[in-house]
């Protein structure tokens, strides 16, 4: 039986996003795309850092998330930071979208990934950081680093 993550390719991460907010819970949504943009996105040609998603007439959609235009596409080739539509359940949509009518709630993209031969986008229920949040993760990060470096040290001896 084969592995489940053997059939996963990510085509690309939001890092920023982890650094910037508070992911609360993430769910994995279905993109609508056309041909060029999937040949694109198999190509790697795509970037999450700006994009958002919002909830507009009871439908999810993606904004400012940029998949280059495909390089032997033709005149029919794809915009290439237009809207895109997610695709998920009316309960999991309902429930976002109680969410967010909280304040400070946004939605945020993290990665995006082929599952199966299928474009898969994780979205990240999330609230924004403060700058103090950011430098104390900072911190906890060079004491891990500090301590796992100290280990590293005390095992050579």
């Amino acid at each position: 039986m084969k592995d489940a993550t053997a059939s996963i390719k990510i085509i690309t991460e939001n890092r920023k996003a982890r650094h910037d907010f508070h992911i609360h819970e993430s769910y994995e949504t279905g993109i609508v795309l056309t041909g060029t943009e999937v040949k694109s996105l198999r190509a790697g040609k795509a970037n999450l850092k700006d994009a958002y998603a919002r909830i507009e007439k009871s439908e999810l959609m993606l904004h400012n998330a940029h998949i280059s235009p495909y390089d032997a596409g033709n005149r029919f080739n794809h915009e290439p930071l237009r809207v895109r539509k997610l695709l998920m359940h009316r309960s999991e949509i309902d429930k976002l979208l109680g969410k967010t009518k909280e304040k400070g709630y946004t939605l945020v993209p993290l990665k995006m990934y082929f599952a199966h031969g299928l474009a898969k986008l994780q979205l990240g229920l999330a609230t924004g950081k403060k700058n103090f949040d950011k430098r104390q993760d900072m911190a906890e990060r060079d004491a891990k680093r500090e301590m796992d470096r100290a280990f590293r040290e005390k095992q050579k001896e």
